[in-house]
């Protein structure tokens, strides 16, 4: 069948191994990267220029639950839109949210696409598996707005979650699964048991079970969702470790974005003409 990789039977085994390869402080990126204090300023001002600039084409403050931070944002293309791309913000499940992101729906914006922008309950009031859920919520709502295919995309964490639309047990109707086409996560946790043995995890609280359950490498893709896996190069090695497992085990195409570092390999969206946009909507655009 389709992108599914080995059998659920062997995954506790590669968790296992999982978790003795990285650990510790292998997930902290931000001492690694000169300058990191100054990216989140960067980006929320960014964002607030950015949809600003938009006008009535962005739309802000959708509700698809009745949570404080069940909301997403959604920016429309000049014309009718060709489809819906979904972003989903990262900050290992505890940081951000939809307003600091906005400039990076240039991209797909330029090419006609539709951009949603969702928020979700951060841990530790959520639990991953709860987060996915909502992730699923927001899909589905958005897709509910714009016509056409919808392709789910996200960073880091966001990445562990675009790849969890892609699975088949991903908590979306029928309908709306059908309308995935296409997940590109990029940098993504797609094995969560190394995290056990970081410090965040006392905020996270995730065990033996949810790593299990909510790991996209331990779970099968969806047949006729295509997935394609965007790394930088100048990533920690257990990030480069995480997007090539996805990929092994998805057997997807993954890409190794040369000097891009964990805070940076997201830039390229907000440019048209990138290799990482064109990615996105790879075989969704003929015609």
């Amino acid at each position: 069948m389709e992108g599914f990789g080995r059998a659920r039977d062997h995954a506790g085994d590669r968790m296992a191994q999982g978790m003795n390869r990285t650990a510790g402080d292998a997930y902290a990126n931000a001492p690694t990267i000169a300058g990191a204090d100054g990216y989140p300023p960067r980006w929320a001002a960014a964002a607030a220029a950015f949809r600003a600039g938009l006008g009535g084409r962005a739309r802000c403050d959708l509700a698809y639950g009745a949570g404080a931070r069940q909301r997403f944002d959604l920016c429309l293309p000049e014309g009718a839109a060709r489809g819906l791309l979904v972003f989903v913000h990262g900050g290992y499940w505890l940081a951000f949210g939809r307003s600091d992101w906005t400039h990076l729906a240039a991209g797909a914006l330029a090419r006609g696409w539709a951009v949603a922008l969702p928020s979700y309950t951060l841990a530790p009031e959520a639990r991953i598996g709860a987060i996915t859920q909502e992730i699923g919520a927001a899909v589905t709502a958005a897709a509910a707005l714009v016509a056409g295919p919808v392709v789910v995309t996200g960073h880091s964490a966001g990445g562990h979650l675009a790849a969890r639309m892609g699975c088949a047990d991903a908590p979306l109707p029928p309908a709306v699964a059908a309308r995935v086409r296409r997940v590109v996560p990029i940098s993504p946790l797609a094995d969560l048991a190394p995290l056990m043995a970081t410090p965040m995890n006392d905020r996270l609280g995730i065990d033996a079970a949810e790593a299990m359950d909510e790991s996209p490498a331990f779970l099968h893709r969806r047949p006729g969702c295509a997935a394609h896996v965007w790394v930088g190069g100048a990533e920690r090695p257990a990030f480069l470790w995480q997007a090539r497992l996805l990929a092994e085990e998805w057997d997807a195409p993954w890409t190794v974005d040369p000097g891009r570092h964990h805070f940076d390999v997201i830039d390229a969206l907000c440019l048209p003409d990138s290799a990482l946009v064109a990615t996105l909507f790879d075989g969704l655009e003929g015609g």
